[in-house]
């Protein structure tokens, strides 16, 4: 793909090259963000060693993006999208430049981190509805499962890539060094975004007076739950992802109590091979016709190989196989979620309905988690130990050494999933909701048409 000059301005590019423009500055942006990530995390922790201090870090991360998301998709609905991924670039540019001018002036500390850990996962709660609806002005609507594909494989790749590079920097040149590459990272993504030229990318006017933002911040999950296709197409996301992180968060305890830290590496790269692979798959492929039906399919294979394969897989090379078959089809079937939300919502509804995507699927982070550890640890494992409870049924299966206890939990995780999985195949809205459903385009196409007639009428 080749960006070409048009006369839309100076420095401008449309077609298909500018995909590729915003899509190579944000893979860079996220490569960098993934290696100060990781640097932050060998900060804490040297600092004393405690587990705590790390989780609390994830946790910085994690709520702003939650808890925020909302709030954030009313704001980018407010404006032209292609502002809103500088905004978003911007800010993540000002906290890691900040954060690297403390560093060398000698007055950086720990809590420090925390905070921009917090301020970073802010700015994430704006990229991710403003780059979702920006993406149906970048393609056309038939390339929209490539689009999406290429940008998962960008986060898989950052995933891996990003935590080597942040060791490698952090190894040879310290923090300072990391910092600057995450700041010019950002520039980069800035600059992609930066000389692109988005079709139709301006905020609709507002029909009535101008709604205080807090309230503009639910409309989006109204928007979801008062239309039947999508309420039940997200209500089955949600739970099908509480269900999936539920099973993801066992995976490092599992892999440690039963191997070591090099058998860990390997799943987790494997995880981020996977993801890779399902991003590559989805550029080329574009996903499947039926995308109901599609993703429901593709959800009952994630659940059979990152869940129940993960149950019954006894090594490195089983968990490796099992993670990466699941991280492939999970990419599939997040973006085909997301083209199906990018070609049935309103272009002007669509940052505030990402926003609320964004909040149901990462609201169920910290509960799974919550839940996993302790059913696992007091529940699960006692059971698989002793033979009782569950285990009198499930230890035939999965036996009584350490970690069983969590392998039932897997299975029953998966179990669980595929039941969700065949409630979304039975469910017509969900099944064929590209036929129950139109395009946003196609009814404004038929709103634009009446408009027409009744003039003439008139």
């Amino acid at each position: 793909m080749t960006a070409t000059p048009t006369d839309s301005g100076p420095g401008r590019f449309t077609g298909l090259g500018p995909l590729m423009l915003v899509w190579s500055g944000q893979a860079v942006s996220l490569v960098g963000s993934a290696a100060v990530r990781f640097a932050f995390v060998v900060d804490v922790w040297s600092t004393g060693q405690r587990a705590s201090a790390v989780t609390a870090l994830s946790l910085c991360a994690l709520l702003p993006q939650a808890l925020l998301s909302p709030i954030a998709g009313a704001i980018v609905d407010r404006m032209r999208k292609r502002n809103a991924l500088q905004l978003a670039d911007a800010g993540g540019l000002l906290v890691v430049g900040c954060l690297a001018l403390l560093h060398y002036l000698g007055q950086l500390h720990s809590w420090q981190i925390y905070v921009a850990t917090a301020l970073l996962g802010a700015c994430s709660a704006f990229q991710f509805p403003a780059l979702s609806s920006a993406v149906p002005l970048l393609v056309r609507k038939d390339q929209l499962g490539r689009a999406n594909g290429l940008l998962s494989g960008a986060k898989s790749a950052a995933s891996i890539g990003g935590p080597a590079l942040g060791g490698i920097l952090l190894t040879l040149f310290g923090i300072g060094p990391t910092l600057l590459v995450d700041l010019a990272s950002y520039a980069v993504a800035l600059v992609g975004v930066r000389l692109v030229r988005l079709t139709g990318d301006r905020p609709a006017p507002p029909s009535g007076p101008r709604r205080r933002i807090t309230a503009e911040s639910a409309e989006g999950l109204r928007y979801l739950f008062r239309t039947p296709g999508l309420r039940d197409l997200i209500v089955n996301f949600c739970v099908v992802n509480l269900v999936m992180v539920f099973g993801f968060a066992l995976i490092q305890p599992m892999v440690l109590l039963r191997a070591d830290s090099t058998a860990l590496a390997a799943v987790n790269t494997a995880i981020g091979v996977g993801g890779v692979t399902g991003g590559l798959l989805m550029a080329a492929w574009g996903g499947p016709r039926d995308r109901g039906r599609g993703m429901m399919l593709g959800v009952i294979g994630m659940c059979l190989s990152a869940l129940v394969g993960m149950a019954f897989a006894g090594g490195v090379a089983g968990w490796s196989v099992a993670v990466l078959i699941g991280a492939l089809l999970m990419t599939v079937v997040n973006s085909q979620m997301h083209a199906i939300v990018q070609t049935k919502v309103p272009q002007e509804w669509q940052g505030r309905v990402f926003g609320a995507v964004m909040f149901l699927g990462y609201i169920s982070v910290p509960l799974a988690t919550v839940l996993s550890g302790p059913l696992a640890d007091h529940v699960f494992e006692p059971q698989a130990a002793h033979g009782t409870g569950l285990f009198t049924v499930l230890g035939p299966l999965f036996g009584d050494r350490p970690g069983s206890g969590m392998a039932g939990m897997f299975f029953l995780a998966g179990l669980a999933g595929i039941g969700v999985s065949l409630w979304g195949l039975a469910s017509r809205n969900i099944r064929e909701i590209d036929l129950v459903m139109p395009d946003a385009d196609d009814t404004r196409d038929v709103r634009e048409d009446e408009g027409v007639r009744d003039e003439v009428r008139a």
